[in-house]
């Protein structure tokens, strides 16, 4: 039976992220604001109400905004997901049947647990255990990136994304205001 192109893609999003599903979440995201910052500076070359002066400066600060939206929400989400990852790995977040296997076993492991050589991942052997652990680890690496995410997008992109705009806004209206230190360009000279 010949699959549909819908449904093969669905399988490969299921077999790509089933196992880190925080990982969409960071895709998708990083994905989406760069489409929407692409499409707002497409909006703005093809308005024909936008004056050429006023693209010349919207433009670049419709690029640097979505360069600054991508940048911090990647760096905020991949920086919390790598976090919490450790943090599963060496058994400070752990579910409850992994403590109990690592109390139980506390000659063995009492004094690693937390250290950052100690790996849930190499140490957990029973698959019903280790199965446990993984969605676990998965579920919590999801809910702290996503945690992460409407940081990124809601706190920390808009103070940098306000405080460069603001800089860029200042540089270009003393730009305009001095043209004895930024000259405009002659008639001849293209841009």
């Amino acid at each position: 039976m010949n699959k549909s192109f819908f449904q093969k893609s669905l399988e490969w999003v299921c077999e790509t992220f089933e196992k880190d599903t925080s990982k969409m979440i960071i895709i998708t995201g990083a994905l989406g604001w760069a489409l929407s910052s692409l499409a707002q500076a497409a909006a703005i070359i093809i308005n024909p109400k936008v004056s050429t002066e006023k693209k010349s400066f919207l433009l670049p600060q419709e690029l640097m905004d979505g360069f600054i939206n991508v940048l911090s929400f990647l760096g905020i989400t991949l920086i919390a997901k790598r976090y919490i990852q450790k943090l599963c790995s060496t058994g400070k977040i752990a579910p409850q049947s992994v403590r109990n296997y690592l109390n139980e076993n506390k000659s063995l492991y009492h004094d690693k647990v937390g250290k950052l050589d100690f790996n849930l991942d190499n140490v957990l052997v029973d698959k019903k255990l280790k199965s446990s652990y993984e969605s676990h680890k998965n579920f919590v690496t999801t809910m702290g990136t996503l945690g992460a995410s409407i940081l990124a997008c809601n706190v920390v992109t808009p103070l940098i994304r306000n405080k460069t705009a603001s800089k860029v806004q200042k540089n270009y209206i003393e730009m305009k205001n001095n043209p004895t230190v930024y000259p405009a360009p002659s008639s001849g000279m293209k841009i």
